[in-house]
């Protein structure tokens, strides 16, 4: 076998190949993932060497070819043919595939539509699959379509507005196929659409949700749009990125198939083709036709040069990084949620975080291009650190005053909000916030807070009052103090000549707003200065984020503001999953990482965490990681990051099959490890900022318990960054759970591709996470299959030599209950054991309870047989069970998993495959 490895460099923005000149006395190494079950996350590496006779991988040199060209973090990628061809989309507005309108795609009645794509099918941002769709010009026909983790079928009736429907994904594979149809006239008076998947285009198709519909009939409009993958032109829908590998649009549920692309038997660099249907494609220019399988992505940071003391011999000794070492490089915190979130705000005109670290300044600057310091003197900067979604604030001192003087704008009507915490009300009516207004008959807006009421007050140039109100609602006054909550101030055209002045606040824990509001006749004006002046009333309260924006308010009594981009960013989104950060960073950061979540947030949700406190972003991705238990890796076929979240690991299908009796499947060494390392029987787990959980094991052979009846304290402590104080101690079980899994690990499993190539389609198809088994082990391992997931791998590619050394740990402990399954939905005993000894060879076993009920009996509930228990490292099959009480009779299959032995009585009857309680 010759392997055709390919070698790229991103040369002045385009790939280029390199692969003759790498240099085959080494093999290239790649490795990705974690390193002997670490959990930390470590950056890809991949290590090859350049002939560098010509000096063209010399950056500083003027005569080479690439002078310029080349240098610190010049991206590299490496392939290996793929199993088959695809059609690769970037996401951007000239990668697609397109085919003219005909009449056979202008569809008005019942439609079907089919795709089968790798991508991130959760992404946050929308992605358009398939469609006939231009919005622009009014050529609305079908679009199918992805978002935030649903799937989503689009239809017009005119080609002017959008009919919609929609289901949540249920957790898929990295490869699958989605399905929609569309009954236009279901025979009641309306429509029906039904959404599906598959593992392929050729199904079967598994139901997604239930059938959506409504009245009256609908129809299709006959557009004039293209028939495109990762349509372009439906507005604020952005195109696919991934991969597509065929698609389908039929005539009719299940009918005439009218378009059919299908990219796998293409040839690699194909622009244009016929599909079975008879319709012609022809690609955007970024989509391409490829037939590569990428190995690593990453980036060539440094190119040291070496040669011989004859000078024949020069090379470039290259060690390419995934993105995360770059990332690692600077230690620049990312800025509090507020810092982040508020100047995209439409309509800011001003800013001050307030979060200067500064005990001895006297203002706070503002982000806002053309907006001046904000004057604060006599406060505790920095005084407060308690708000999730800040750096620390400045609190009031006796006395503590604030100025800030707001740029001119044409704009009329505005909004005030700022971030607070104030202990406890003032007895007396005490100044809060005051506002002055520019070019209106109001000039001041003064809120007051006491004991007796909030109140806002409208003055006119002479000081005096034009209007006010107190709210002195019980549930209002308690929400206003007491707490980290959000004061917005906000004008609004009332009607009749009158302007609506409204206050708002909230509780946090309910969300319920409270308004006070006043009606001065006035026109809204245009916010010039914000003030305050506080003495000892309001000695202690904390405040920051300071914002005005032109944007006032609707002019309804009760009606929020209208810009609400505090929402969230407040508490830095306190209680939010780790996907849902994961998503909400990846956006964020999209300059910075290419960043995705794998896996389903919205059946199951993954694990809600605590506020985003400031910190770098790789501490940021951390900290989700160990909160909710899954694996951050970088990715292979581009140069980003994946967030794989603990419950996608649960109950995996196999994704590599190995039999240690066929030849390279799983070549020496295969050693299994029975260490300390990742033990742990005693776990205590802190919220950080909140209570603690233990969980301690008992008993057992791995229990706390000091040999020969345990192993003795393997204890363990951690603060992770979570929403409540009842997950503690959920998380401290699981760890346990994980810490005392009896099995043994294999830091190293190697497959060798080069003699085993009916594996080659498997092993690409994995990545970080999957399971893989080992059937057949030798006779001196424990029997049964060997069961694992990969963490991590060393590649070796060289000329003709490809391998495969994979690192793994126990996939028992993540093979979770399942409602209804035969094998993981059954609860194990509570206590059992042999009540007389057995022969190596008897059919039948007394067994005698020892703790809580008996076992159930055949007679009672014969479809719950057969069913498999283990004695003493023996799997039997039990095909019955008689008796009510103990002891009670099982007859049994001997031997299932190869032991054959006698047993004594007193041994441990359990289930083989008892119900593990998923976290």
């Amino acid at each position: 076998m010759s392997l055709d490895r390919r070698t790229e460099l991103q040369i002045g923005g385009v790939w280029t190949d390199v692969t003759n000149d790498v240099r085959e006395r080494a093999p290239m190494t790649i490795t990705r993932g974690a390193a002997d079950e670490s959990a930390a996350l470590e950056h890809s590496t991949c290590e090859f060497e350049l002939n560098n006779r010509h000096g063209r991988y010399s950056p500083r040199n003027p005569k080479g070819p690439y002078f310029g060209l080349i240098g610190r973090n010049t991206p590299v990628r490496v392939s290996v043919p793929d199993t088959e061809s695809y059609l690769q989309l970037d996401g951007s507005v000239t990668s697609y595939a397109r085919t003219p309108d005909t009449g056979a795609l202008d569809i008005t009645g019942d439609l079907d539509l089919r795709v089968e794509a790798t991508c991130d099918w959760y992404a946050t941002a929308g992605q358009a699959l398939l469609g006939k769709w231009i919005s622009a010009t009014n050529q609305r026909s079908y679009l199918l379509r992805l978002a935030g983790g649903l799937v989503i079928l689009n239809w017009s009736v005119a080609g002017t507005s959008s009919l919609v429907a929609q289901q949540f994904l249920p957790a898929l594979p990295r490869r699958a196929a989605i399905r929609a149809t569309l009954d236009v006239n279901n025979g009641s008076g309306g429509f029906t659409v039904v959404f599906y998947w598959a593992t392929s285009l050729a199904g079967p198709w598994t139901q997604i949700g239930d059938p959506l519909g409504n009245t009256p009939a609908t129809s299709i409009y006959s557009s004039t749009a293209p028939l495109e993958i990762a349509p372009i032109a439906a507005t604020g829908v952005p195109p696919m990125r991934g991969i597509v590998h065929r698609a389908e649009v039929r005539s009719g549920i299940g009918g005439t198939v009218v378009a059919s692309p299908d990219a796998r038997a293409l040839a690699a660099g194909a622009t244009s083709w016929a599909d079975s249907a008879g319709r012609t494609w022809t690609l955007g220019a970024r989509a391409l036709i490829n037939d590569r399988a990428y190995r690593f992505h990453g980036e060539i940071s440094s190119w040291p040069a070496g040669w011989d003391l004859s000078g024949n011999d020069v090379w470039v000794s290259v060690e390419a990084s995934g993105t995360t070492r770059r990332l690692g490089q600077g230690r620049k915190a990312l800025e509090s949620t507020l810092r982040r979130r508020i100047p995209s705000a439409a309509g800011l005109l001003a800013y001050w975080p307030m979060e200067e670290a500064q005990t001895a300044a006297t203002q706070a600057y503002s982000p806002t291009p053309g907006v001046q310091p904000l004057a604060l003197m006599g406060a505790d900067w920095a005084g407060d650190d308690t708000l999730g979604g800040s750096a620390p604030l400045p609190a009031v001192k006796s006395p503590t005053s604030l100025e800030a003087r707001v740029p001119p704008t044409a704009a009329v009507g505005w909004q005030v909000e700022w971030v607070y915490n104030l202990a406890a009300l003032p007895a007396i009516q005490t100044e809060v916030l005051r506002l002055g207004i520019f070019g209106a008959t109001m000039r001041t807006v003064i809120l007051y807070a006491s004991t007796s009421g909030i109140r806002v007050e409208v003055l006119d140039p002479a000081g005096a009052v034009l209007s006010g109100a107190t709210y002195a609602n019980a549930a209002a006054l308690s929400a206003f103090a007491g707490r980290w909550n959000r004061l917005a101030i906000y004008s609004g055209d009332y009607g009749g000549g009158d302007t609506l002045v409204q206050a708002t606040w909230r509780d946090v824990t309910t969300n319920i707003r409270y308004y006070v509001a006043a009606t001065p006749t006035t026109t809204q004006g245009r916010i010039g200065t914000v003030s305050g002046a506080w003495g000892t009333a309001l000695e202690g309260m904390a405040l920051g984020h300071l914002a005005v924006f032109t944007t006032p308010g609707s002019g309804v009594l009760g009606a929020p503001p209208t810009t609400l981009i505090y929402e969230g960013a407040d508490d830095g989104f306190l209680g939010e999953t780790a996907l849902a950060r994961i998503a909400r960073l990846g956006a964020e950061e999209a300059a910075t990482v290419d960043l995705a979540g794998r896996g389903e947030d919205y059946i199951s949700p993954s694990t809600r965490l605590g506020p985003q406190r400031p910190a770098t972003l790789l501490d940021l991705l951390e900290e989700i990681q160990e909160a909710d238990g899954g694996i951050l890796y970088e990715r292979k076929d581009r140069t980003g990051l994946v967030y794989r979240d603990r419950e996608s690991l649960y109950n995996q299908p196999i994704a590599l099959a190995l039999d240690y009796t066929a030849p390279g499947e799983v070549p020496p060494p295969l050693e299994p490890v029975e260490d300390d390392q990742l033990l742990r029987n005693d776990v205590t787990v802190t919220r950080s900022g909140g209570s603690s959980g233990r969980a301690v094991l008992e008993s057992g052979p791995l229990s706390v318990q000091p040999p020969p009846a345990g192993i003795g304290p393997y204890d363990e402590a951690l603060t992770l960054s979570l929403y409540e104080d009842n997950q503690p101690k959920a998380i401290a079980q699981w760890r346990v759970h994980q810490g005392t899994w009896d099995e043994p690990r294999y830091p190293t499993i190697t497959v060798w591709l080069h003699a085993a190539t009916h594996l080659i389609d498997d092993v690409l198809a994995m990545d970080i996470g999957d399971r893989l088994t080992i059937a057949n082990p030798p006779p001196w391992l424990p029997p049964g299959v060997i069961d694992q997931h990969m963490l991590g791998y060393t590649e070796t590619l060289g000329p003709v030599e490809w391998t495969l050394a994979m690192n793994c740990a126990p996939a028992g402990p993540w093979q979770v209950g399942a409602v209804a399954d035969p094998v993981r939905g059954r609860v194990d005993t509570s206590g059992s054991e042999l009540a007389a000894d057995v022969t190596a060879s008897s059919p039948t076993l007394s067994v005698a309870v020892t703790a809580g009920r008996p076992w159930i009996t055949s007679s009672a509930f014969p479809a719950e047989f057969p069913f498999d228990v283990q004695l003493g490292g023996e799997i039997v099959t039990v095909t019955a069970i008689t008796g009510g009480s103990s002891p009670q009779t099982f007859t049994v299959t001997r031997a299932v998993n190869g032991v054959v032995k006698p047993h004594p009585a007193a041994t441990d009857v359990r289930l083989a495959h008892p119900t593990i309680v998923a976290l």
